[in-house]
């Protein structure tokens, strides 16, 4: 877009902007709402009070539940994990591990590739 027309569509929409703002300052119920929130204001620094302080007046079980903190539901337990039986085809030997963080098994792995040792794997229940 060209810096002319950048300029024209920005002029236009302070334009409807302000014909918006117009509109609402004229707007009745407008009026009313910062009236209120005037006199609320007026009344919390005469006595001293946050809008903290005023909630809780208002709704004191607003107070125990904060919003960005809801409580935490009890986590559900992490499955446990099944006992894995790799049988090495070339040596015969056993290992039974419920982690891929055995020394043998990684040896293993090395050795002849993930891949073929995890198909010497076989679940135990």
């Amino acid at each position: 877009m060209s810096l002319i027309s950048e300029y024209r569509a920005t002029e236009e929409a302070i334009k409807e902007l302000q014909e918006r703002l117009k509109a609402l300052s004229e707007d009745a119920k407008l009026q009313k709402e910062l009236e209120f929130e005037g006199k609320l204001r007026a009344l919390m620094g005469e006595y001293q009070k946050s809008l903290r302080d005023i909630i809780a007046v208002l709704d004191p079980e607003s107070r125990n539940s904060k919003p960005g903190r809801a409580p935490k539901a009890a986590a559900p337990s992490k499955r446990a994990r099944r006992v894995k039986q790799y049988k090495n085809p070339h040596t015969g030997e056993v290992i039974e591990t419920k982690g891929g963080n055995h020394k043998t098994l990684k040896e293993w792995k090395a050795k002849w590739g993930a891949d073929s040792v995890e198909s010497w794997a076989s679940l135990l229940d």
